[in-house]
């Protein structure tokens, strides 16, 4: 498949994640008296990936995620040479997603930005969680969350159900780990709100966002291969 057309798929794949999960977050887990909440917006992350992973999974593999390809490749399953590339386009789709989402938003009369689904500690954590819990929670769940995605798609997996254990799992982690940081284990999710979130905050600390969830994805990927020599 040529680089353009998985990069396309990327794009477009990562726009949807971002609109699809920070969007159930800002349009939809409050709404009055009918609002998702938490478990609504975990599920609608879940599902954004697990639609997509269907749709462009063929096509892209269906990262959506630089962590994930960071990941991937550090389990030698994707060339070092594409990561930069899937990068940019995973950013460039998530801060589209995050533009159509503040327009939408936006339309509403009396619209304050505030958090706009963002990801933080401290002060722009959910549960007022510091540096220290919420960089363990980011490396720890993405590292969890690079294993089932390695495992869900080794040789020896069941083929066709990856999607569903990946969607699943995404769910599973933002169940856990929405009270600490908003959950973000993908820096190009984090990335897409934070420069629409009111005050600033969310970009002074975005820095955690790529460092954590990078930090675990390389060792899962590094640490996966040695459980499964067909992996």
């Amino acid at each position: 498949m040529p680089l353009s057309k998985r990069l396309t798929a990327e794009f477009l794949g990562t726009l949807w994640l971002v609109l699809g999960g920070c969007g159930s977050a800002v349009l939809a887990a409050a709404f009055p008296e009918v609002g998702i909440g938490l478990h609504g917006v975990s599920l609608a992350f879940g599902l954004t990936v697990l639609t997509m992973a269907y749709a462009i999974g063929p096509i892209s593999g269906c990262h959506l995620n630089p962590a994930v390809s960071l990941g991937l490749a550090a389990g030698g399953r994707f060339p070092w040479k594409e990561v930069l590339p899937y990068w940019i386009v995973q950013v460039l789709g998530a801060v589209a997603a995050g533009t159509i989402l503040y327009v939408i938003a936006s339309g509403k009369p009396g619209f304050v930005a505030g958090g706009f689904a963002s990801n933080g500690y401290g002060a722009g954590s959910p549960g007022g969680y510091g540096l220290g819990a919420a960089f363990l929670t980011e490396a720890v769940m993405t590292a969890f969350f690079l294993f089932v995605i390695l495992g869900a798609t080794s040789k020896k997996a069941a083929p066709g159900f990856a999607p569903i254990a990946i969607g699943l799992c995404l769910t599973l982690i933002h169940l856990v780990s929405i009270p600490v940081t908003n959950t973000s284990v993908n820096p190009a999710r984090s990335a897409g709100v934070a420069f629409f979130a009111d005050g600033g905050l969310a970009l002074k600390q975005l820095w955690l966002f790529w460092v954590a969830p990078l930090v675990g994805a390389g060792l899962a990927g590094f640490l996966f291969p040695k459980l499964d020599d067909q992996a």
